[in-house]
């Protein structure tokens, strides 16, 4: 039921695939983790884990689009088919979502309740997730 579902969020990228859970009815996410990827290609399995884990009632992937809002050549193509993986394997139903200065916005939100020490790649993926998600949830209203 829209408003009170459960959503996975995925920061796509070619080495690393944040992860996020929220919940519609708070519109807020935390962070999961980041899974490794492989030239973009992560290890289904744990996705599989994940998506059993969590149960999500709707996944939402990160779009990346350029500041002007064209979707980056280098990357988004790929992000699609990651999108497009998602539902053909496990019949999860995906959304993407802009993902305009996420990870810049997760960076410094980790460096102000952490500094430095918090600005591992997981971290600031898994992050990058929860502002993709709660970036959604706000486009909800």
């Amino acid at each position: 039921m829209q408003g009170s579902r459960s959503v996975l969020a995925f920061d796509y990228g070619t080495k690393s695939i944040g992860v996020a859970i929220g919940q519609e009815i708070t519109a807020s996410a935390s962070p999961l983790t980041a899974l490794k990827a492989k030239d973009g290609i992560p290890n289904w399995d744990d996705i599989g884990k994940i998506l059993n884990e969590w149960k999500p009632d709707l996944v939402v992937v990160g779009l990346p689009l350029d500041l002007d809002g064209n979707e980056l050549e280098s990357i988004a193509p790929r992000c699609r088919k990651f999108a497009n993986r998602l539902n053909g394997r496990f019949g999860c139903t995906v959304v993407l979502h802009d993902e305009r200065l996420s990870t810049v916005a997760a960076k410094a939100e980790l460096f102000e309740h952490g500094g430095y020490k918090a600005l591992s790649k997981g971290n600031i993926d898994s992050q990058s997730a929860v502002i993709i998600l709660e970036s959604w949830f706000e486009r909800q209203v």
